[in-house]
């Protein structure tokens, strides 16, 4: 396959890391260099990307174009100072850490780091990710371009004009998976207890989520228009709904979860 992307050095390889790290591989990156101190988290990558334990251990002669922050946000004042050999404002850094901003990180590496900021979500995955990004001031063009190439290797990517938005993306499509897992954990919970076997719970409230996405993903109604193509007037769905929409129900509920974890998110800003 042509290389398609530059050096890349990857700090972190869990879930989210290795997710894209994968998504980069297909889309013929040149080389990775993985800072993973815990091997076995990198151990599908073997034979296909340097695997190192620390800082120390990244050959001398590696420069990457991008280095990617995929670590805890607990972990970056720790962490980051090693890599300020790398901030040169030459070398992106895009961090994929909730919460952390540019000047905290910037204070970390030096003042003269290119940092974006992005925010990804699991089904990043299965390419189908969604990626909300913010470039700080300094960031050029190329950088910008490289890092949209980046993470579009994963899925859908939209950029943001204030780095604040990256918060709210953080509640929303960052944890996002997260609330459509549960809904499908209470979805096959009440199926069960209305009496159908486990089995079968669990296929459908699988299947109508799975379904249910790839439907609103095809079409070109809002998902208030879909929600409504589904409700007669009377029926099963609307007896549902009118429990679901109550004030104090899914509506207010959910307002209050994203607030909580955009407030979350500014906690961790360091």
């Amino acid at each position: 396959m042509t290389s398609t992307l530059p050096d890349l050095l990857l700090i972190g390889c869990g879930k989210m890391g290795g997710a894209m790290l994968s998504g980069w591989l297909e889309r013929g990156l040149s080389r990775a260099v993985v800072v993973e101190p815990f091997p076995q988290a990198a151990a599908a990558f073997a034979g296909r990307a340097s695997i190192v334990p620390d800082a120390a251990a990244i050959p001398a002669d590696f420069r990457p174009a991008a280095v990617v922050l995929a670590i805890k946000p607990q972990e970056a004042p720790a962490t980051l100072p090693a890599y300020a050999r790398f901030a040169t404002g030459e070398t992106l850094f895009v961090s994929i850490m909730a919460g952390r901003s540019v000047a905290s990180m910037r204070a970390a590496l030096g003042e003269g780091a290119a940092v974006v900021r992005a925010m990804p979500n699991t089904p990043a995955a299965v390419r189908q990710g969604f990626t909300a990004a913010f470039a700080a001031p300094g960031v050029t063009e190329a950088q910008r371009s490289l890092a949209d190439a980046l993470l579009q290797a994963v899925g859908e990517v939209a950029w943001v004009a204030e780095e604040d938005q990256i918060n709210p993306v953080t509640a929303v499509s960052g944890g996002g998976p997260a609330y459509v897992f549960l809904l499908a954990e209470v979805m096959e919970k009440a199926a069960i207890e209305q009496g159908l076997p486990p089995d079968l719970a669990r296929r459908m409230a699988r299947a109508t989520v799975a379904g249910s996405g790839a439907l609103l993903a095809a079409s070109t109604q809002d998902a208030a228009e879909l929600r409504r193509a589904v409700t007669s007037p009377k029926g099963t769905t609307e007896r549902a709904l009118n429990v679901l929409m109550a004030a104090d129900a899914w509506p207010e509920l959910m307002s209050k979860a994203i607030q909580a974890a955009t407030d979350r998110a500014r906690e961790l800003a360091g």
